[in-house]
């Protein structure tokens, strides 16, 4: 009897798991809006020079116009609207000519945005770009703060997986909430850009351990065969974040009430995850069977199973978890996956898989403003085609397969990305569409992911490799943003790296890992070598059937 069984014993599925899955989705809704925030609270407005004689009334002319101030103050841009870097440096009167071209003015009449900047507060009433002047020479500072972001991302997943194994779930969740608040709303006062990417990778970090420690809570308190349900139920919640910040963004057009908003919920979700029990689970692996017990009887009391309180004791306790408590601890290296040449290949093809997914995934949803004019609806429908995706994933999978279904979103989503650079930025519609459809095939290759990576690996290796394949998909995550930072030098790599590498990296599935449909999950390396000396001979049979036929 494992643990799932003393589960059942306590009312097995019942009214502390609907209470518990409420309250887990609390923060999980808020993931996704502090994840891509950037998208909002450092969207870049229209922008040009500061000019003297056009922004400074004192020295306007009367008789003239702002277009006709506009036309001698700031040169002309490669778009033919006004530069937003460069502006001359005296006024230009003789462009006031009707006859006048733009080769009447050269290179040397002009000079960098030397006093700053003016702003278009139309779409937005102030970002951290418009803050901090992040434009022209600059630029490139809006991407290193996405990169460091996801680097706090990327160091809280190692640093709460330890934590949690050390301090309990319960603790590290309410601490990483009250991490997140506190982080993100002292953003707000930042003084500089440094500042504010300091503050911002303490909120990645602690959002690393919202993420797993509340997944782990679900999971460890669900029973195995709603687990699927409840995952799927957190998948889409993950959507339905992503639509409320396009909603939110749309309503609070400051960053600074933007990151309030979304920042302040979690001082609630801190205090309200207080009456959350900790993982039995974890208490007896670590020795603490006597508190364990204590949060099963409160789970069968919730659940309605008062006689619980009689059949579960320690002695049913450790007799039904001795197997689990061996396990771990016979704890596994990372080293072992690279024991056997079977393991090695699988690791290395998903290492690659994850890791290209991830750049092109980031590299994508940080992009919103080069892919549509309404970003808010933009980020909306990149939502809700993620919640499609999820939902009729479980369809995909049982008629297509594993391996078919992630080669084809990669390359699927790989092809949109090179698409959209080809539509010029007058079809707004086409590259809604295909920036649309390209996010939902992310978003199918996520959850087939989820399930093709757990069915790759034997269960003694399964925890390891999953944790593996999740810091390479944050070091993807992290590549993502710096990518993008030479698009002041080379502006057509990131569109073309974003494109290319997930058509490579679906090469890679067809080419080198097998299909695990209809496959009992293995226990063992054994079992793994049992599945692919079987394909192998099921590739045989067909061959010599072919041959035969022929």
């Amino acid at each position: 009897m494992a643990f799932t069984e003393l589960l059942e014993r306590a009312g097995g599925v019942g009214l502390f798991q609907t209470l518990q899955v409420i309250t887990l989705l609390l923060p999980s809704v808020l993931v996704p809006s502090q994840m891509l925030l950037d998208n909002f609270s450092a969207a870049t407005p229209g922008h040009r020079c500061w000019a003297h004689m056009l922004d400074n009334g004192s020295e306007a002319p009367v008789n003239l116009t702002p277009e006709a101030l506009l036309v001698i103050s700031i040169p002309l841009g490669p778009n033919h609207e006004p530069h937003q870097c460069h502006r001359f440096r005296h006024p230009q009167w003789q462009l006031l000519d009707p006859n006048a071209t733009a080769t009447n003015w050269s290179e040397a009449a002009t000079e960098p945005c030397l006093d700053g900047w003016v702003y278009d507060h139309s779409t937005f009433a102030s970002t951290i770009v418009a803050e901090w002047g992040l434009v022209c020479d600059h630029q490139g500072l809006k991407p290193l703060g996405q990169a460091i972001f996801m680097t706090g991302v990327l160091l809280g997943s190692f640093a709460w997986g330890l934590l949690s194994y050390w301090f309990g779930r319960k603790l590290m969740l309410s601490w990483c909430c009250l991490q997140v608040a506190m982080a993100n709303t002292s953003a707000i006062f930042a003084p500089n850009f440094l500042v504010y990417c300091g503050l911002r990778f303490l909120s990645a970090f602690g959002l690393a351990g919202i993420i797993l420690t509340s997944t782990t809570l679900m999971v460890e308190w669900t029973t195995t065969h709603r687990r699927a349900v409840t995952m799927t139920i957190l998948g889409c919640t993950y959507c339905t974040g992503q639509m409320v910040l396009g909603g939110l963004a749309f309503a609070l057009r400051d960053w600074r009430a933007l990151h309030l908003a979304t920042s302040t919920p979690f001082f609630a979700i801190f205090l309200i995850c207080w009456w959350l029990p900790e993982s039995a689970r974890w208490l007896i692996i670590t020795g603490k069977p006597e508190q364990a017990l204590q949060e099963l009887k409160k789970v069968a009391t919730m659940n309605g199973h008062k006689e619980a309180k009689k059949t579960l004791t320690i002695e049913v306790l450790m007799s039904s978890m001795e197997e689990e408590v061996a396990s771990a601890k016979a704890r596994r290296s990372l080293l072992d996956l690279f024991r056997v040449p079977l393991l090695r290949r699988r690791s290395c093809c998903m290492f690659i898989v994850n890791f290209s997914h991830m750049i092109s995934y980031y590299g994508l949803v940080f992009n919103l403003q080069n892919l549509g004019r309404d970003i808010f609806l933009l980020q909306v429908l990149f939502g809700a085609v993620d919640f499609l995706g999820r939902a009729s994933n479980n369809f995909l999978l049982r008629c297509f397969g594993r391996r078919v279904i992630l080669a084809s979103s990669q390359a699927m989503a790989g092809v949109s990305i090179l698409a959209n650079m080809l539509v010029p930025q007058d079809f707004q519609t086409l590259r809604v569409v295909f920036a649309v459809l390209g996010k939902g095939c992310f978003g199918v290759y996520l959850t087939c992911c989820s399930v093709y990576k757990s069915e790759l690996f034997p269960t003694s290796l399964r925890m390891t490799a999953d944790g593996f394949l999740q810091s390479v998909g944050r070091l993807g995550a992290v590549t993502g943003p710096l990518i993008k930072m030479t698009s002041q030098v080379l502006p057509l790599l990131p569109p073309l790296s974003y494109g290319v590498i997930p058509i490579i990296s679906s090469l890679v599935v067809l080419l080198f890992l097998p299909e695990t449909r209809g496959l009992p999950l293995p226990d063992t390396i054994q079992d793994l070598e049992k599945q692919s000396a079987a394909a192998r001979g099921h590739r045989r049979e067909a061959v010599v059937t072919e041959s035969t036929w022929f």
